[in-house]
């Protein structure tokens, strides 16, 4: 590390023992079967993670415990399915930090690379928004368990989840906590889309989703084609032409790319965190309006496609045939048909906590958007009714009184909480959404423990005042 990054590493462990007032471990430590139980366990040893536990350290609860399925140093999201060059969002975002200024994204750029680098920047390369998180985890010192798979969430007697873990060599384990936070990436609480008429029609050898690992060198010299129009489509699309393939088409469904990002305009304090403090119904209205409006690829990397010259993008073109004929792809679609050598589907995520095993014993009891409002189910709804219908701070709710009781004490940290939250647990909200998981975590610790903290004030008896330490009245020549 060098010496301004050293500095800096002081800087902040200064600021956060100076703010950290009270400094009281206030937790009633519980155990289960003779096993000490978490107050906390996170699912996911990424951004939203880490600062979620940052925040939660803060706020002086450390029985907490982070599983992270990558061991340190393999690829997370920004180095793996993260096909962007830089983040979409502003350099000046800011988030990790939980409001200690030395931790933020620009104190620690200019540290690294000096002031000169910092003002010419536009935006944070991924990779160094990498080495920036790794920083700060290494700083605040979260306890991440590395290599490990949630793979079950059991819901238990007494407020208690069991958490099965299973390592990459097949061990299995089981920890326990009193909340727990789902956070191990956008897709948590669904899965990435591939249509069905796209499995039903290809190999999987001859497909791949955005989110997939791809073998973009063994695209060079062949003809590719991506069905999607958002950034990851293009991105993808980068990588293919940039490895050397012969062609790259792009497929449309809509008859132009929508030029205006809504979700740029949300980036404001009170939209960001006041939304959820809105009636069901004026949220419905901002999403439907946010969906309906959709969101552009950056024009970065809209550039980076179109300055190939084997690149083509194909307007209202839904496929309306796909075929595997001799080892090819065959697309038919209103404007032609056309012949690929493989395809790569950029269509985003299903949200249906169904689909994610380790969710199998919460999902039916997990309310939707269906289920509370009923505008959630007309033609309009751009599948918004399937989200999950959350509290004020990101836990789910039940559908009826037993699957909400135990539904309270789970935090949906996930890109499913757009709809209750206004968030999509992405950089830019993420010092808003963060607070609310943390204060809503606290609020449930403390208030599940009411009456073990009323009996120690009960029983609290070191004295403050000791009236017979006082000084002796001071004599004069008046008082005698």
């Amino acid at each position: 590390m060098s010496d301004p990054l050293n500095a800096l590493a002081a800087a902040a462990q200064a600021q956060i023992d100076a703010l950290s007032y009270p400094r009281r471990p206030w937790v009633t430590p519980r155990q289960y079967k003779g096993q000490p139980v978490l107050d906390v366990a996170i699912v996911g040893g990424g951004q939203s993670g880490l600062s979620i536990a940052f925040g939660l350290m803060r706020e002086n609860v450390t029985n907490i415990r982070l599983y992270d399925r990558n061991r340190p140093g393999e690829a997370g999201p920004w180095t793996s399915y993260a096909r962007m060059q830089t983040l979409r969002t502003p350099k000046h975002v800011s988030g990790p930090e939980m409001g200690i200024p030395a931790l933020t994204p620009e104190a620690w750029y200019r540290a690294r690379y000096g002031d000169a680098a910092w003002e010419v920047l536009d935006k944070i390369p991924k990779a160094q928004w990498q080495d920036y998180l790794g920083w700060v985890a290494g700083i605040v010192g979260q306890p991440v368990f590395h290599g490990v798979e949630v793979v079950d969430l059991e819901p238990l007697e007494g407020g208690i989840t069991a958490i099965r873990l299973r390592d990459r060599d097949g061990h299995e384990s089981v920890d326990y906590a009193r909340a727990v936070v789902l956070a191990p990436g956008i897709e948590a609480t669904g899965a990435w889309a591939v249509p069905e008429f796209v499995r039903d029609a290809l190999p999987d050898t001859l497909y791949a989703h955005t989110a997939e690992t791809i073998d973009f060198a063994a695209l060079a010299g062949k003809r590719v084609a991506v069905l999607g129009g958002g950034a990851s489509a293009f991105d993808n699309a980068a990588c293919a032409l940039e490895a050397g393939a012969a062609k790259v088409d792009l497929f449309v469904r809509r008859p132009k790319l929508p030029p205006v990002n809504p979700y740029r305009w949300m980036e404001y304090t009170g939209f960001l965190r006041h939304f959820p403090d809105l009636d069901d119904a004026t949220k419905w209205e901002f999403m439907q309006t946010i969906f309906r409006m959709n969101q552009p690829p950056p024009q970065d990397t809209f550039n980076r496609c179109h300055v190939w010259q084997s690149f083509g993008i194909h307007y209202d073109s839904p496929f309306t045939a796909l075929a595997h004929v001799d080892g090819k792809v065959q697309i038919a679609t209103p404007q032609g048909s056309f012949d690929a050598d493989f395809l790569i589907v950029g269509t985003g995520m299903a949200i249906d906590p169904t689909l994610r095993p380790e969710l199998a014993r919460l999902a039916p009891g997990i309310a939707t958007w269906a289920d509370r409002f009923a505008p959630a189910a007309g033609p309009e709804a751009y599948g918004l009714g399937a989200y999950p219908y959350l509290g004020d701070a990101f836990q789910f709710q039940g559908r009826d009184a037993v699957s909400d009781a135990v539904l309270a004490r789970h935090y949906c940290y996930t890109f499913a909480a757009m709809v209750s939250q206004g968030c999509s647990a992405g950089i830019s909200a993420l010092k808003f959404g963060a607070e609310r998981v943390v204060r809503g975590i606290t609020r449930q610790l403390f208030t599940e423990d009411a009456a073990d903290h009323l009996a120690t004030l009960r029983a609290y008896d070191e004295p403050e005042l000791r009236p017979e330490t006082a000084p002796l009245p001071h004599l004069t020549p008046e008082t005698i």
